[in-house]
């Protein structure tokens, strides 16, 4: 990790004496340092010292932050953070028993890594692996199943998170459009992600599909969704003169499923400690402006394994509660996200509307029968 600083190298600026700082072995960081006394307005800073503020952030808040996020996600029910608007009640909401956020990405970018992560940041379940990881090109160890997570390991818990299988970068309008049909249809435990190029090896894996596929798993409303990047892929390809990564995420960022109460979804940065200080910083500002959003609002930088292969609680509070806090920000903005529930004369409209349809459709084609019909008649007196 060449970014990272070790537990013990860390400065009068870093109380805890305990989190990792690699941002403060910036260039500009004795400007940060220096806008602590003088409280700027924050739309006068550079792009640049925005971001090492927001590092600063985290690291003041993770010590204590981190546990009491903790015990919000425990006694946490879906709707809890639903706030009155618009003039309905809460039990007149659609609020489904369980908040359902799926991780979605292109492959190698390290979405189980993140949620193995997140069982051992909120759970403490150390360096237990919950979900499999891909190791290299080989497709043994490619997700190819939705694998829905309970990364709280509670019987009580509000909400869970959906590891998906990663797209391809050479193929991104098959995945859009593999991507519309899980926010519009909905997602299930050991759902099967099937690409065109799968049919050799899905008929090897005939038979594991028939036990793992079952009609009883619940299908889940997806209500919110992370975009989980290679930050590193992504930099060593733009200087590579190779923009195709780039690309791609922001067509798959950009998704319309993906917006959520005119929220974007998160984007959660990964693979960062392979890069240095200035090319890490320099990688998400260009992301950030190339997806047209801010560089410290809604995006993560988050490590998923740490250097020594110890739960990142213990050796980096700043990654630790990163990803506490990106989950409460889905929790927020999917908990604003419900609709009303629909009544009775909702579903007599939506019913007649549905009979007006097939009679229009009838009349038409009994229309064009009795057309073609007069058009034979006349052939034949003719």
């Amino acid at each position: 990790m060449k970014s990272q600083l070790s537990c013990g190298e860390v400065d009068e600026y870093d109380p805890s004496g305990l989190v990792y700082c690699w941002w403060r072995s910036a260039a500009k960081f004795d400007e940060c340092v220096k806008l602590k006394l003088d409280l700027p307005n924050v739309s006068t800073l550079t792009p640049r010292l925005r971001v090492l503020r927001e590092m600063e952030r985290l690291a003041l808040i993770a010590p204590d932050g981190l546990n009491e996020l903790r015990h919000k996600f425990l006694s946490y029910r879906s709707g809890d953070f639903w706030i009155p608007i618009g003039g309905i009640q809460k039990g007149g909401m659609d609020i489904p028993p369980v908040i359902t956020i799926l991780l979605v990405g292109f492959s190698g970018s390290g979405k189980s890594s993140l949620v193995n992560l997140m069982y051992s940041v909120l759970s403490r379940s150390g360096l237990v692996l919950f979900a499999q990881t891909s190791s290299g090109n080989s497709s043994h160890t490619i997700t190819m199943y939705m694998e829905e997570h309970n990364v709280m390991r509670s019987l009580q818990s509000g909400f869970c998170v959906y590891d998906s299988r990663g797209f391809n970068y050479n193929r991104v309008h098959e995945g859009l459009e593999e991507l519309s049909s899980w926010m519009s249809e909905g997602v299930h435990h050991n759902q099967r992600c099937l690409r065109s190029d799968d049919c050799a090896l899905m008929k090897n894996d005939a038979e594991i599909d028939d036990l793992k596929s079952s009609p009883k798993y619940v299908l889940r409303r997806v209500n919110f969704a992370m975009v989980v990047s290679n930050i590193a892929e992504i930099y060593k390809a733009l200087k590579a003169g190779d923009s195709k990564p780039l690309d791609a995420t922001k067509r798959l960022f950009s998704a319309p499923g993906l917006r959520k109460c005119n929220e974007n979804p998160i984007l959660i940065l990964t693979h960062g400690d392979m890069l240095s200080t200035e090319e890490r910083l320099d990688a998400r500002l260009k992301i950030c402006e190339y997806l047209g959003v801010s560089e410290i609002s809604g995006v993560y930088d988050i490590v998923c394994l740490t250097e020594y292969g110890f739960p990142a609680e213990e050796c980096d509070p700043v990654t630790a509660y990163s990803i506490a806090e990106a989950i409460y920000r889905a929790l927020l903005i999917s908990d604003r996200g419900h609709s009303p529930k629909k009544t009775f004369r909702d579903w007599a409209v939506l019913i007649l509307s549905c009979m007006l349809c097939f009679i229009a459709s009838f009349l038409s084609l009994l229309a064009d029968l009795c057309s073609r019909l007069g058009q034979r008649g006349q052939k034949l007196k003719m």
